[in-house]
Formats: structure tokens, sequence, C-alpha cells
């Protein structure tokens, strides 16, 4: 869909101002019901309208190879002049005086960005409901009652709601241990992730500077290859990012495809049947699939990532204490500490206070080498496991998320540490910085586990299969996704029923 209406908007079929108008007439009523966006750029999407138009009167069609795609921002990803909070109340009002990269990038390519989406704050979470105070929740766009994934709670929910609406669109999203795949996985689209470096982090509001990588959702492989190629390359504002060649992708049948998969006990019985359904299918293809363990992965991944992403995140978030940066109150009478801990008490929300406090022990003198030292010794183990397979398979599969989208009322039941739990298949690629994808492979109803008391739910919601290969193999990822939609079509759900 989206090449052919980039098609008629260079051959001036679309008149895309109306077109503008329209879309952000429909989010908005949309946003009332879902709560996706924290603002609504309606001005810099008609200056970005504008912006195509004077290309395609100038006969520069082909500078434009996202002309008129709407474009929906993660907060924690600035725009200059625009608020960009990473939700939260510490950065309320703040206005960035200029463009992240992948924003000059995307607007030079004839995107129209729409909004900045609401997520967990500064990313700490699985669920997208650590939202900051007064910050609303997003809600799952099949159900109502479930949440929409975390931390890019709001590009999912956005980005699924854009297809059912037919709406041309894709999502600037990031990533730290899974904020990409996971609601990619609960809200039915394609969430992609790729290789550390690939794509520059000026302009992003860090939770942990060594995990960070900005990405894209969409509901197709082309959306999401045509996005990727478009905010990638070396940025001389961001000294890890590197030169990258564009994505170009092959026709592969099913026996180019070497595929180890990934088979654990802890998982919801119904995405386990979806999953092995899924490998049922591929096998019968031709696809070379075998059983593959990661022992290290599996068993240190969790533990070794929340170390080293609290740690960066304790000190990433120091600068915010409503001196140079944070929002400020009146200082007269009172300690410098004083004031620092009133206005990250006040304004920081409670997930954000745990991670500070957690990270800030952890690279304490004393405790740095016991913990911060020792993950990162775990974390070269788990990049060197990945590698070893990488040997033997082009890519690497297992289910996205143990669970379907969870309802609010049984998130609330959740300690942290069983929040923490709910990233055991996502955290391993992001802490190797290994490019991976969750790709929708069909709905589920929850049934439970042996030891569950909640009751069987009957609405049916999606199961996502996650992707991953070698360092900066993204192609690999996107043609066997390719693969994957010619070989069945994935099923549009709402409401918790198949339409």
């Amino acid at each position: 869909m989206i090449g052919k209406y980039i098609e008629d908007v260079k051959a001036g079929k679309i008149d895309l101002k109306e077109e503008t108008k329209k879309t952000l007439n429909l989010l908005e009523k949309l946003n009332y019901e879902y709560n996706f966006f924290s603002v609504i750029t309606k001005d810099l999407a008609f200056e970005c309208v504008d912006f195509v138009l004077e290309k395609l009167a100038d006969g520069k069609a082909e500078d434009l190879p996202l002309a008129g795609v709407f474009v929906s921002v993660k907060d924690c990803v600035c725009i200059k002049g625009v608020e960009s909070s990473a939700s939260s109340k510490i950065l309320k009002n703040y206005l960035p005086v200029f463009n992240a990269t992948v924003i000059e990038k995307i607007k030079s390519a004839g995107g129209i960005i729409v909004g900045k989406t609401i997520q967990d704050e500064f990313g700490f979470g699985s669920f997208s409901v650590n939202t900051g105070l007064d910050f609303p929740v997003p809600k799952n766009p099949n159900d109502l009652k479930r949440v929409a994934g975390g931390s890019s709670g709001g590009c999912g929910t956005v980005t699924k709601l854009a297809e059912i609406n037919n709406i041309p669109h894709i999502s600037i999203a990031e990533s730290t241990g899974g904020s990409i795949e996971c609601p990619a996985s609960f809200c039915g689209v394609i969430g992609f992730c790729p290789t550390y470096g690939k794509v520059s982090r000026n302009g992003l509001i860090s939770y942990a500077n060594s995990l960070d990588k900005i990405g894209i959702m969409g509901t197709s492989c082309e959306e999401v290859k045509m996005g990727i190629n478009v905010i990638s390359g070396e940025d001389s504002k961001d000294s890890t990012s590197v030169k990258t060649k564009e994505i170009n992708l092959k026709d592969k049948k099913a026996n180019d495809f070497s595929v180890g998969y990934i088979d654990l006990p802890k998982i919801n019985n119904n995405v386990k049947k979806v999953y092995e359904e899924k490998l049922s299918k591929l096998k019968e293809a031709g696809v070379k699939l075998e059983k593959i363990e990661m022992p290290i992965t599996f068993k240190y991944a969790l533990s070794s990532y929340y170390i080293i992403a609290m740690s960066e995140a304790s000190t990433n978030l120091s600068c915010l204490c409503g001196l140079r940066y944070g929002l400020q109150e009146q200082v007269t009478g009172k300690h410098f500490a004083e004031y620092f801990s009133g206005i990250r008490s006040n304004y920081f929300g409670e997930e954000a206070k745990r991670r500070i406090i957690l990270g800030t022990f952890t690279r304490m003198a004393g405790y740095r080498d016991a913990f911060y030292i020792r993950a990162a010794k775990v974390r070269t183990k788990i990049i060197e496991e990945y590698k070893e397979k990488f040997k033997e398979y082009d890519l690497i599969i297992s289910p996205t998320m143990p669970f379907v989208a969870p309802r609010f009322e049984d998130i609330e039941k959740i300690k942290p540490v069983e929040h923490y739990m709910a990233d055991i298949l996502t955290v391993g690629p992001n802490l190797a910085g290994m490019p991976h994808m969750s790709f929708p492979i069909g709905v589920c109803s929850e049934t439970k586990n042996e030891g569950d008391d909640d009751k069987i739910a009957e609405s049916l919601m999606p199961v996502g299969l996650m992707i991953t290969a070698n360092h900066f193999n993204e192609s690999k990822i996107l043609e066997f996704g390719i693969f994957l939609e010619n070989l069945d079509d994935t099923r549009t759900i709402l409401g918790g029923k198949e339409i």
C-alpha cells in the first residue's frame, strides 16, 4: 500500500494538504480513546507538507523516498520546538532547540511528522503503564482493557490503528531491552531494531547509552526497509554511529534460510502453540530449522541487562535536578541537596526512582566490581554465544513475548521483579547489539499455565515472532520477513476478534 501511495503523491494524484488534514483529524479522534499521542504536531505536519510540495514543484521527486508518508515519533526523540519529555513530568514543557538526526532525515525524505507518542517514563517498563506523572497510559488497539506494551506503547498503538484505518504510516521507535519488539508483539505489527550504531542516537533522550537503538515500526517489511534506509548512516554528532550500506532485498526461497529456533518452557501455552504451528509450517515449506540452546543468554542476560541499564540510567538522569535541566522551583533558603531531592521526588515516577536508586548502588565504589563490571563481562560472553550460533545459522527465532498483552487489572498485581522477567526473550539481542525484528505470526487467547488461577480470556490477541541476525545483517531478517508475509497472511484483529 505505502509504495503505491508514495507514487501517487509524487505524481500529484493526491491532494497532500487535504490528506494531511483528514489524517490529523482522524488521529486526534482516535487519540481520545487510545491515548497514544502526548503531542499532535499539526503545525509541523503542514510545514512538512509544504516542503514536499516545493520539492515536487522543483522536479526533485527522487529526493523524497517517504513522500507524504505520515510519521509518528517516540517522545524520547527530540523535535525542534515540540515538547519532547520522554513522557516524564520532570521534562514537561521542554522544547528542544534542535532536531534529532533521524528527524532531519525523515523531514528531508518527505515524511509528514504528525505527533509524539507516549511511552514508559524514559523507557522504564515493558507495558507502558509506567508513564510519567500526569501522562495517560496507551491502550491496546485490539482490546482497550489491555496494555499496549512498552516502552514504545504509543508507537505500537498508533501503528496498528494506522493499518486498520488505511493510513500510510511508519513510527520512529526506540529500544533498550525490548521496547520496540514488545509493543509490536502485543499490538500485532512489525517492530524492527537495527544493529547498535546503524542509526544515529544524536537527539535521543538516553536511557542507557550502550543499549539504546532507534528503529522503526510498520505493518510490512517493505515499509520497515524504507524507513531504516532513510534514518541509517554515520553521523559526526554521534561517535558510536557507523557508515553502512543501503538495505537491498533479494527474493529468497525457503531452502535459502538456515534458522536456529529456541524452545523455552516458561511460555504461555497458547503462545507456544501458535509458535509451534509456525515452526511446522516453516519446516513443511522447506526452511532448514534446527533447535538450539543458548544457556548463557537465558540464564544471565536479564540480570546483566538490568544492572548495566540501571547503572547507565542513573548516570544519564543525574543532570535532571532542577538547575540546568528539569522542572525548576524556588531555591530560596534551601540547601542544594534538599532542593535536588525535592525536585526529583516530586517529578520522577515510582519506577524511575526505583531504577535510579538501584543503578546508583551498582556503580558505587565498593560495589562496581561486584555488579557493573561483572555484568559487562557477562555481556561479552553473551555476544560470543550469539556469534558462535551465527557461524551455523543465518537467523535465530523465538517467540517475542512469553504471553499475550495482559489486562490492566492483571498488571496491577505484578511485582516489579515480575515486570522485569517479561523481557526474558528480548534482552539477549538488545544486550548483544544484534539486529532483530518482531513479526506477527497469528493470534491466540490466553490459557492457564500449570499453577495459574486466572480465568481464561475469550478475546484473541496477537503473537509475535522474534527474528535475530548477526551484526549488520538486517537484510537477512527482512528477507525472512517477506518470506513469512508470502507464506500466509497475518490476521488483523480489532476488539479481540478477527476481521
